[in-house]
């Protein structure tokens, strides 16, 4: 599947072959709302295409391969201006989205150089393109000679030389240009020095980095070897293809052994260009000496004269010339398609790991020899405009100015500001020297508060504070308006996520509730559900990845009571919702109507079907689609599975599995269905005891070498397809009715019915008496005999049996008498101790006012 950011007029390429090219948006909340798990790699091609990152480096989809082709040297000039100006976050953000991918391919050498900021370890270098071919034939459409050799300060008749070599700069370099030079000298006697009007021989030298020392010299040495002034001048980079255009021949001269073919040679020759290039290894490999180029000893430049003089005569490039530089067009277009095309098969090989059901491309050695040896040419024949497309991507201003939206974006205390077109480097200082002052102040302000007086209070006044904000928390907490309608409803689905990049993915109803298989990357202010709280055992990443969604089946089973209060419980993938094929509004209310009146009874409900499944391409049937997508071994697995459960001795029979009919109706995928709550318990019982078993026969080899029996290739979700399919076994054969709903209009139809099932189910493994007996046996096994293997099963929940019950009425009993002990004890001390007896009768003296009011009375 093909993704682009525009329309472009190689659309019509992708049509024809039968790959339809999908335009994404460029807004970046509408790409994260894309399931990129869909997809076994990525190759992205572009650094334009950076805003598609902002989901791949978000959970889950950091696992997805990434294959980035980088061809654009704009970022690159771009680094050094980033580090000056001081935007250390805008280079992080780069350096972060070049370490998600897991290759870095470049076209050339010069290219990994050029990002070596960024190299964390992923480069990889695949010479050849049809690039060149490409930039020549579109400057040949341009077809403007006469303005070229103008700027170019050449005449019309002038005979060009065009000199190019290495990309890399090294010593020796002035050397071999000055040999080089010196070697062209003697054709200076097959032109006229002063007569402008004729002909003359102009040397256009293509430069890097020049510096003034090094132009000085070659003017130096050009003067010395007979050449006029201004006859040798330099080219910049950016002049490559008006150079090569306009030139009669194209030397090069650089004698540093490099690893690929120079990308250069290859335009000039698709230009029609006799090349002359030294006997180096990586260009004899694609040169014969006389037939599509002429070569020279590198350890002998002086020879490249004679070999000049077999190609130049009379001031023109000769027949032999013109031929050599026909037949290395022909060539040129497919120099290194074959070095290329091969270079990805084995690429594609060592980092794309494709699912069992898929069907496994050749390798880079069984590619048919016609399929490698050129490009598809022919596809770009009737591709209109395609020479006219714009060939520089953003430049360096254009990037600043899209890392400066970005930057500012994603800062919530920051307020964009309004920036003109021209993008001035003052806005950058004036920001840089901001967020210094911002840093300072802060700064100052957490020294002042660490200096200022603190109230301080004794161990006892603390401890009481807590305690009081414990219990108003306790008595002041307040639901929110989901968890108030939630409550008096009879349904509550559950979505499972983890990681950030799910989150456009769940619902915002009252009906939905997410539940986080880890505490990291869960909503802000959402009442979602942590599973690794409720199961300890989701803390492991191992076994976090290997149980998938099943861990949230576990985690919410675990003393459901505290957390789920309704009659029927659901669960529905963000992946489902992802494909648009989760419930619509329609199908929400005629469950919830079926629920209410009691519809279907004891039913399980579900709205991913098994017949649609991308998957299941020939329709297959239960165990045969169970197969295909676990590598050919899941009735294998099932089967041992149930051996280890059930006790049972079935030698490896197939035929032992419970059967799956083939009759026309479908089955359940994608874990999106609902079920009472009690069902649910039921199905979690015998799913403890089923991932329990298939952990005893896969874990030990799974773990230590990353490999299972259920993928090819090494896989951390090696049950997930097991798993998937396991909860229609239990459903059919635990006779619950099974019921599809369209997720559209809300339509049901029950599937296998039940009263056509007779004979064809194994209630005896699954009923519940069978499953309880069987729990309350592993229990008692866990908590009396408290086995030292390693077991996974007491860690998927809880461990309940009669025992336990006992034991725990015995101690709470226990419990009791010692409190009413201990009360007899008190009130038998109280009563026991000893108490002083009075000393004497205490009589309290009348005050002097009371006297005086008698010795009143009686005088009266």
């Amino acid at each position: 599947q093909v993704f682009s950011f525009e329309d472009g007029p190689c659309s019509s390429i992708w049509s024809t072959i039968g790959i339809p090219v999908e335009i994404l948006p460029v807004d970046t909340k509408l790409l994260t709302s894309m399931d990129w798990l869909d997809y076994d790699g990525m190759l992205v091609n572009s650094i334009e295409a950076r805003p598609v990152f902002s989901s791949l480096l978000q959970e889950p989809f950091k696992s997805v391969p990434v294959i980035w082709t980088v061809h654009e040297t704009s970022l690159a000039h771009c680094i050094r201006e980033y580090k000056s100006s001081g935007m250390t976050q805008i280079l992080g953000g780069w350096q972060e989205v070049f370490s998600r991918a897991n290759v870095i391919v470049f076209p050339n050498y010069i290219l990994p150089v050029m990002y070596a900021a960024f190299d964390s370890g992923n480069y990889f270098v695949i010479p050849g393109s049809p690039a060149p071919a490409f930039q020549a034939d579109r400057f040949i459409a341009k077809n403007y000679d006469k303005d070229v050799r103008i700027s170019l300060s050449l005449g019309p008749r002038d005979f060009v030389i065009a000199m190019v070599g290495s990309q890399f700069s090294y010593d020796g370099l002035l050397m071999e240009e000055a040999l080089v030079l010196q070697a062209v000298g003697p054709l200076l006697q097959q032109y006229p020095s002063e007569n402008s009007t004729q002909t003359e021989l102009k040397v256009r030298i293509l430069t890097g980095n020049q510096t003034d020392k090094h132009r000085i010299a070659l003017e130096a040495i050009a003067l010395n070897v007979g050449f006029s002034r201004g006859a040798v001048e330099h080219v910049a980079v950016e002049d490559t293809d008006n150079l090569l255009a306009i030139a009669n021949l194209v030397i090069y001269c650089s004698c540093l052994d490099e690893q690929s073919f120079p990308s250069v040679l290859v335009e000039a020759m698709i230009l029609e260009k006799l090349v002359i290039a030294p006997d180096l290894g990586m260009i004899t490999k694609y040169i014969d000496d006389g037939i599509n180029g002429l070569l020279f000893p590198r350890k002998n430049i002086a020879m490249l004269s004679q070999v000049l003089l077999q190609v130049v005569s009379n001031g023109e490039l000769s027949d032999l010339g013109k031929n050599i530089a026909s037949v290395g067009k022909a060539r040129a277009k497919d120099l290194m398609a074959s070095e290329a095309i091969e270079g990805y098969a084995v690429l594609l090989e060592n980092v794309i790991k494709f699912p069992s059901e898929t069907l496994t491309p050749l390798t880079a050695g069984e590619i048919p020899l016609p399929l490698k040896q050129e490009w598809k040419w022919h596809l770009f024949e009737d591709v209109k405009h395609l020479y006219n497309v714009n060939e520089s991507l953003a430049d360096c201003k254009m990037l600043k100015k899209m890392d400066w939206h970005r930057n500012r974006k994603n800062d919530p205390h920051s307020i964009t500001p309004k920036i003109d077109e021209t993008f001035s480097a003052i806005a950058w200082k004036e920001e840089r020297a901001n967020r210094i002052m911002s840093a300072k102040m802060k700064l100052e302000e957490e020294y002042l508060k660490e200096r200022s007086d603190q109230p301080r209070g004794t161990w006892e006044e603390v401890y009481r504070n807590v305690k009081r904000v414990d219990r108003m928390k306790n008595e002041l907490h307040e639901r929110d308006e989901k968890e108030l309608e939630r409550t008096g409803q009879p349904l509550c689905i559950y979505e499972p996520f983890y990681g950030e990049g799910t989150w456009p993915f769940l619902h915002q109803s009252s009906l939905y509730r997410g539940i986080g298989l880890s505490s990291k990357g869960r909503r802000f202010g959402a009442d979602d559900i942590d599973a690794s709280s409720r199961l300890p055992l989701l803390n492991s990443g191992y076994y976090r990845d290997i149980l998938g969604e099943f861990g949230a089946f576990f985690a919410l089973a675990n003393r459901i009571d505290r957390i789920h209060k309704n009659s029927w419980i659901g669960f529905q993938s963000w992946r489902v919702t992802a494909r648009k094929a989760n419930l619509s509004k329609n199908a929400e209310s005629a469950m919830l109507e079926a629920i209410q009146t009691q519809k279907h009874g004891d039913a399980f409900y579900f709205w991913v079907r098994m017949d649609q499944d991308p998957r299941n391409h020939a329709n297959q049937d239960f165990w045969s689609l169970c197969d295909a997508i676990n590598a050919g071994n899941c009735r294998l697995a099932v089967l041992e599975a149930f051996q280890r459960m059930y006790g049972l001795q079935l030698d490896g029979d197939l035929n032992s599995l419970p059967r799956m009919p083939n009759d026309g109706d479908t089955w359940s995928v994608m874990q999106s269905w609902v079920m009472p709550t009690r069902s649910f318990l039921e199905f979690v019982m015998f799913s403890r005891m089923f991932v329990d078993a298939l952990d005893a026969q896969m874990y030990d080899k799974h773990h230590q070498t990353g490999h299972c029996i259920l993928s090819l290739h090494r896989d951390k979700h090696c049950y997930s397809g097991v798993l998937e399919l396991i909860v229609n076994v239990w459903a059919f054969h635990s006779a619950r009715r099974m019921v599809y709903v369209n997720p559209e209009t809300g339509a049901m139809q029950e599937q296998h019915p039940l009263e056509g099932r007779r004979g064809q189910m194994s209630i005896q493994w699954f009923s519940y008496a069978t499953l309880k007996s069987m729990d309350e046996d592993l229990a008692e096994e866990a908590d009396a005999d408290h086995p030292d293997r390693r077991w996974l099963w007491p860690q998927t929940g809880e461990v309940v049996w009669q025992g336990l019950y006992e034991r725990e009425r015995t101690m709470r009993q226990q419990e009791k008498e010692r409190r009413k002990q201990q009360t007899k004890d008190k009130i038998q001390r109280m009563k026991k101790r000893a108490r002083q007896k009075t000393i004497g009768r205490y009589i309290k003296p009348p005050s002097d006012d009371a006297g005086r009011l008698n010795d009143t009375r009686t005088d009266s």
